[in-house]
């Protein structure tokens, strides 16, 4: 039974813990085993609900404690904070778990804690919580956790073979950034408790090659989180930040987070009245990009372009800037060119390359395949769009980008971008 205290414990925890966007329940499945309680949901993970800002929030999302020796600039938990702190026992932790999940409110668990004393005292509670649920309470729901920088390799490693997936904020993208904001931490105390993890899950991918039911470590792998807005890096900086870790084999996400001003009495933190959730929406598409579109780094951004551009999405933008690669003609081009045609995604191009074997692909036929013809008629040729038709072409090389550009920026956009770009960047020199 959950006692008011726990409660009001648990409101201050989830409260803390809020900020922490990394949280997919996405990549793992374990399907319902005899003895144990609960599963994970066919590779989807478990249910999401929706915090009051709008962010997708799987599981129950709790801290362990938010008090903290760390006094990072950009958290709400710094030590300096006069905030409500509070503390949950390994014991009451579990329990709610189990509780929740049995009343039917959750289906897994986010756990993560500010670091008290040192780091392997914070991981090892951790480790004691997550192995107790598999072990003892034979919990088989999904359980994503958060390492704790400098914790042992020995702790790290225990955890990994009970959590599904393990993560290590980097938060800021630049190092003298990082140091700026929190003098106490560095990009190697992130790195490399990721490269350990890494190691291990290496390693027990070709364990598992010899030992059918060796235990899975971290099956889901990693993920990580960065900060968007609260220093001057550019929307390059941190997409190639992104793509540094993308290069890494278990790096399955990278979460961008529009700063929230939490910590207004702070002079190296700029002042916003909302947080830059275009400019972060933006960097989610540009993260696709570079996941799924095959685009590299290097033409998202560049030296020239080094902000992506608010008004358009990433792909669109590429387009508009590279005008001789197009038109793409649907019937004839391949499937990485048809890719980076704007309006079409990855499954409507694996569709359009499926079915032009049967016969000639028409606008009539895009739109049922999915393809947003709004955007996408400017950049193709396709049945009736060539000069073989009575329909003239009018795509990105006779309307010229520059008027092109107006024809694809919908009102409602301009309008958004308006209100995000009266928002103003003041840093302090």
């Amino acid at each position: 039974m959950l006692t008011e205290k726990t409660m009001e414990k648990l409101r201050i925890l989830t409260e803390s813990a809020k900020y922490d966007v990394s949280c997919s329940s996405s990549g793992t499945v374990r399907s319902g085993k005899k003895g144990m309680v609960g599963n994970t949901v066919g590779g989807i993970g478990i249910c999401h609900s929706f915090a009051d800002d709008g962010r997708c929030i799987s599981l129950l999302k709790i801290m362990l404690t938010n008090y903290c020796m760390y006094d990072c600039a950009y958290c709400v938990n710094r030590r300096t904070n006069d905030i409500q702190r509070a503390t949950l026992s390994v014991s009451e932790l579990e329990e709610i778990t189990m509780e929740f999940y049995r009343r039917n409110y959750i289906e897994g668990l986010f756990l993560s804690s500010g670091v008290v004393r040192n780091p392997d005292y914070t991981m090892e509670r951790l480790t004691a919580i997550v192995r107790d649920l598999r072990t003892i309470h034979r919990f088989n729901g999904y359980i994503h956790l958060k390492a704790i920088p400098g914790a042992s390799q020995e702790l790290l490693a225990e955890a990994g073979r009970y959590a599904d997936r393990m993560s290590v904020n980097i938060e800021i993208p630049k190092e003298e950034s990082l140091k700026a904001l929190a003098p106490e931490k560095d990009h190697q105390s992130v790195f490399q408790p990721m490269r350990l993890i890494q190691q291990s899950s290496l390693e027990n991918k070709e364990e598992r090659k010899k030992f059918r039911h060796a235990p899975r470590f971290v099956p889901a792998g990693q993920s990580t989180q960065m900060i968007v807005g609260a220093t001057n890096e550019t929307d390059k900086d941190i997409l190639q930040m992104s793509s540094l870790l993308y290069g890494q084999p278990t790096m399955r996400r990278v979460y961008y987070s529009g700063y929230i001003s939490v910590n207004t009495y702070d002079k190296r933190l700029p002042i916003l009245k909302q947080p830059p959730l275009v400019r972060e929406n933006r960097l989610y598409q540009a993260d696709w990009l570079l996941r799924f579109y095959h685009f590299d780094v290097n033409e998202i951004v560049d030296d020239a372009h080094s902000h992506l551009d608010l008004d358009i999405d990433p792909k669109l933008g590429w387009a508009l800037r590279h005008p001789e690669y197009f038109p793409v003609d649907i019937n004839h081009d391949d499937y990485e060119r048809i890719l980076r045609v704007p309006g079409i995604g990855t499954k409507s191009a694996w569709l359009i390359v499926n079915s032009r074997r049967f016969n000639r692909l028409t606008s009539y036929h895009l739109k049922k395949m999915g393809v947003v013809m709004k955007k996408a008629k400017f950049f193709i040729t396709c049945g009736e769009l060539t000069s073989q038709f009575s329909q003239p072409i009018v795509g990105i090389n006779e309307l010229h980008p520059e008027r092109l550009r107006p024809l694809l920026v919908s009102k409602a956009q301009q309008k958004r971008v308006a209100d995000e770009q009266q928002l103003t960047l003041d840093f302090e020199e």
